[in-house]
């Protein structure tokens, strides 16, 4: 299947998105229940952005991983695997089975992303590199006079990373229009609350040059907008504050106070599970 030829359309259905996000949280309940555990809480709280790009935004096939001027999307948070996973099996990469081995020994899906894992651009992990190695990227594409897009995924805690300042002075001072930072906003680190507070968030990466928008990054109608103003290109960057809630979709794991890394009893996921189906039909 060919790339499509020009940018995504301007009208989203909202509706069938929001079915997808709530697909993606299915399947990451199906992965942590395997090894019961897994970094559920973020992977929840982002399912709706990563929906709505790879079911709406990013310009890729599929079919084609390696097309030349495919969008690219970079998780700079590799624990966030576990989101990716399950958008990459909705979208057909690899078939739903597999997402059963997440975590297991020899699986491709790694708890952490992995460069051997079909459709990742980037291994993350490493916090804080992300957003650099999204400037080399597109650097590289607009020698290329590719069209091609980058949208780089970090977290608030990755904020307190000096390279992750010094690739957004980067990218203001090449003026790279094409890439988009995708901070979320979730308030957590890996013991609690984020230790150091990183607000004003948007006013630091307008301070920054970007073009910034802040959203509630688990409103799909707004995520959807603020990815469609990110297609103009005016010679400034872009970033977009998405402000989300672990656990997002299980109001159980929402209540946790500790939503980085989730062990569930066995006999607790059914619970979770119907909670999740109960919370779809309400925001449907």
């Amino acid at each position: 299947m060919a790339l499509p030829a020009n940018h995504p359309p301007e009208s989203a259905d909202l509706r069938a998105l929001a079915a997808r996000a709530l697909s993606m949280r299915r399947h990451m309940l199906t992965m942590a229940r395997g090894p019961g555990q897994g970094y559920v809480g973020q992977g929840l709280g982002i399912a709706d952005v990563l929906a709505a790009l790879y079911f709406h935004e990013l310009r890729w096939d599929p079919g084609d991983l390696a097309a030349p001027d495919r969008d690219r999307f970079l998780l700079s948070t590799g624990h966030y695997s576990i989101a990716l996973w399950a958008a990459l099996a909705e979208a057909g990469v690899f078939p739903l089975s597999e997402l059963s081995t997440y975590g297991a020994d020899d699986s491709r899906l790694d708890m952490s992303t992995l460069d051997t894992t079909p459709g990742v651009e980037m291994i993350g992990g490493s916090l804080g590199h992300g957003l650099g190695q999204a400037v080399g990227m597109a650097l590289g594409l607009r020698l290329a006079g590719s069209p091609a897009r980058i949208f780089c995924e970090l977290s608030d805690g990755e904020m307190q990373e000096g390279a992750t300042w010094e690739a957004a002075m980067s990218a203001s001072h090449f003026g790279l229009d094409g890439m988009v930072a995708l901070i979320d906003c979730n308030g957590i680190q890996a013991d609690g609350a984020v230790v150091l507070d990183m607000e004003p968030v948007a006013e630091k990466w307008r301070a920054f040059g970007f073009s910034t928008a802040e959203i509630d990054g688990n409103d799909m109608a707004a995520v959807v907008a603020a990815l469609a103003r990110t297609r103009q290109r005016d010679g400034r960057p872009h970033a977009i504050v998405l402000r989300t809630r672990p656990g997002f979709g299980i109001p159980t794991l929402m209540a946790r106070e500790k939503a980085h890394f989730i062990r569930v009893d066995a006999g607790e996921w059914d619970a979770l599970a119907a909670e999740l189906e109960r919370e779809g039909v309400r925001n449907d």
